[in-house]
This record gives structure tokens, sequence and C-alpha cells, in this order.
């Protein structure tokens, strides 16, 4: 390993890296001591020649280097394994029942690049640094050895692959029998049924979201769910009846379904896909929730806008129990946050307007560009404008397959809350 060229440190840049921080931008580095290969395994040194550990060097990144680890490892399938089997290992400690979950979560399991989704017996990955994309065939051997999936799949359309210097990579990696690609090398089935919490969810593993869909809301689906049975009316001594829900920004169901599993009267279930509104109705039916869910095309902005609007001296009459708001990412960098906020309240003034008295907000942000304080002023400055008092009754995050390492904020991104509308 003391043969591997070295990446010295300017002073006053190795802490983040001793505490555990992954990233070495091209800023930070004081000089090389031999010519590097992109891709090629580095050590890093501080300025005084302290050994900090070994990653991937790529000068085409503002990231000049990915470590991978504090001590002197050799990178290579066996590398691969052991870091996928530990990775897998606080899976299965943290989610014991789950059959489909993130594998490997990046940097949070210290391959930064790498992200691996399981999808019951199918593996999805999602390589985004140029040192783990040259190693791919390492990578798919050490997961066929943990594993023995039916396929893996790459998902490589993701923007940040271009900052590396790499082009799009979609296709198969691995196909076993009954999972075979026709003669373009596509997969003639896409379509698997994922098991989250014992519920069935149609998910293209091609063309749906992310690496198919969205895996770091499992636990909150879950939890989410109490609250759909609504408020404790009683009738001639009976039970309560089930609660009236609005799933804003649905997808495929995730919280609806739950929730009308859960005990909710009805949900109502809102997206701008046509797409995903045609999957979560699929989704319904395989679930025997059919009659219980209804389902809308539409802009949310715009179906909050027109069902809170009302005439002068007139007053928005509330019409749900629990409203769920999961949207996607409003910015992807700090320059637009502030439109994103704005976004951000406009949804839950209109939101707030049509919880009944004693309903629930489940809200949730998944940017990291957006902090949780952030978040929660905009939500307490909603309430204060439509007159509200609330009582917080949950706070939420990714579920454990998307691990937080505090040293590596990154990692954070997934927020969420619980409100109850005390009047």
């Amino acid at each position: 390993m003391d043969s591997l060229p070295t990446v010295l440190l300017k002073p006053g840049e190795a802490d983040r890296i001793v505490a555990g921080h992954p990233w070495i931008y091209h800023t930070e580095i004081l000089r090389l001591t031999a010519p590097v290969a992109d891709g090629e395994l580095v050590q890093v040194k501080d300025h005084r020649q302290r050994f900090l550990g070994v990653g991937f060097f790529n000068s085409k990144s503002k990231i000049h280097v990915r470590v991978l680890s504090p001590d002197r490892v050799e990178v290579n399938e066996k590398f691969f394994e052991e870091r996928i089997r530990a990775a897998l290992a606080v899976r299965q400690k943290h989610l014991p029942d789950a059959t489909s979950f993130r594998v490997v979560n990046a940097e949070s399991d210290f391959l930064s690049g790498l992200i691996v989704d399981k999808y019951e017996d199918v593996l999805v990955v999602q390589i985004s640094s140029l040192g783990m994309d040259q190693r791919k065939g390492q990578i798919v051997a050490a997961l066929q050895n943990i594993f023995s999936p039916r396929a893996i799949l790459e998902r490589g359309d993701m923007a940040t692959r271009k900052f590396e210097g790499l082009g799009e990579a979609e296709g198969v990696l691995f196909s076993g029998a009954g999972f075979q690609p026709d003669q373009t090398g596509k997969m003639p089935v896409p379509l698997v049924s994922v098991n989250l919490n014992g519920l069935k969810f149609e998910t293209d593993l091609i063309g749906g979201h992310k690496t198919g869909m969205y895996l770091d809301q499992q636990v909150n689906y879950q939890a989410v769910a109490q609250f759909a049975g609504g408020a404790p009316v009683l009738r001639s001594g009976t039970t309560a009846e089930g609660g009236q829900v609005l799933d804003c920004f649905s997808f495929l169901g995730g919280f609806g379904l739950h929730a009308a599993r859960a005990g909710a009267a009805h949900v109502h279930m809102l997206d701008q896909s046509a797409d995903a509104i045609a999957a979560a109705t699929r989704n319904a039916a395989a679930n025997g929730l059919a009659e219980k869910c209804s389902f809308e095309v539409v802009n949310v902005f715009d179906w909050l806008k027109a069902n809170t609007a009302v005439k002068p001296h007139e007053k928005v009459v509330p019409k749900f129990d629990l409203i769920v708001l999961d949207p996607p990412s409003f910015t992807r960098n700090r320059a637009s946050v502030p439109d994103a906020l704005r976004g951000y309240k406009e949804i839950h003034l209109r939101a707030l307007k049509l919880l009944k008295p004693g309903g629930t907000l489940a809200t949730f942000c998944c940017s990291h560009h957006v902090d949780t304080v952030t978040f929660l002023d905009v939500i307490l400055s909603a309430a204060y404008d439509t007159r509200h008092v609330l009582r917080r009754v949950a706070t939420y995050a990714q579920s454990p397959d998307h691990p937080v390492i505090p040293m590596i904020p990154e990692t954070e991104y997934l927020k969420g809350f619980a409100f109850e509308v005390v009047r």
C-alpha cells in the first residue's frame, strides 16, 4: 500500500476527514506525490505526512478523492463483499421483517458513490462515482455471492454522474432464469411486486423514480397510518368511524394504501403523474382496498388552491381527518431554497384550511438543503397565517436502511412531523 500515489492535504484540512467525512475537494489538496489516473486508488495524508486513509481519485470531479477506509485496505471483490455484508447486517438488525430495502446507501455505508436497493429478489444498482464505476464487475460479483438474486439491474440515469465524467448507464448487469432481457437488452417485464409492511406495490424498476420507488418512507408509511381512523365520534355506543384522508403527491400510494388498511373510511390520492396514479389504482385493487380509495391526476398546488378558494366573508369547510404532504424535493441547490420555502408554505397554508379540528397533518421534506429547523419554521408560519394552533404528536426521519452518520451531514435529508390541529 505504501506504493500508492499519495494525496497530501493542506494544513487545517485533515480534521473533517479524521472525523469520518469521506469527501476531499480539489481546493483542499496541497499536492500529489505522483501522477494519478482518474479512478485510481490513492492514499491520503495530511501536510505532516500522517496517514488518513485510502480512496478513489478523480480529477474531473470537484470531489477529487472519495475516502473508502481509514485503514490500508485492498479494494477488490473481497473488500466489496465484506463491506456490503456489514451494511446488510445493519438492515437485518433494524428492519428484520423487511424483504425490500436499501442495502447500500453510499456514504452512510462508507461506499461513497454506490447505492444498492433490494426489491424482493431483484437488485438495482446506482453508481455515481468513477472509481466505483470502474469496479462494477467486482461489485456485481459480490452481490451475486451474498444474495443470489434473480437479476441485478443498473439505473445510472442520475445527473450527478456527469460531474464525475460519466455518461448514463442503464441495463442488465446480471439476469438469472426467468428474468432474461430481450434482444435489445431491455427487460420485457420490468415490473416487480414489492412487499412493504404486508402491502403489495407494483414497481417499475426500469422507468420508475429513483431505482423504482421510495424505500426511505417504509417505516413512516406504517407510523402515519395510525392517524387514519379519524376523530373518535361514537354512534349509539358503537365503534368510531374511519377518517377521511387526503394523500398529496401520492406516487404509488404508499401513505394512502397504508391509511386505507389502517381503518380510513376513504382515501383520496393526488399526483400529477398519470403513470403513478394508474399504478396506485392497480395497487389498491391488488390489496383489496379499491373501494376505499379514489384517485386524481392533477397538479397538487392547483388542487389545493381550487379546494380552498372561497368568496369574501366565506370560510373553507374542513373535509379531512388526515392530510399527508410528501412532495418531491423543491430544491436541488442552496440558491433555490427561498423559492422552495415559498412552495412549502403554500401547500401547508392550503392543507391546514382543509383539516378538521382534531385532524392530523403529516408532512415531509426530502431536501438536504432545507434543514429541520427551517422546515418547522415554514409549518408554524403557515399555522400562524391560518390562525391554527398545532400540537406536535410525532417526528419522522428516513427509514433505518438509509442510515444517518452525523459527521456526514449529506446522509441526512428526510425530515417530517405529524401535527394535530388544536384549534
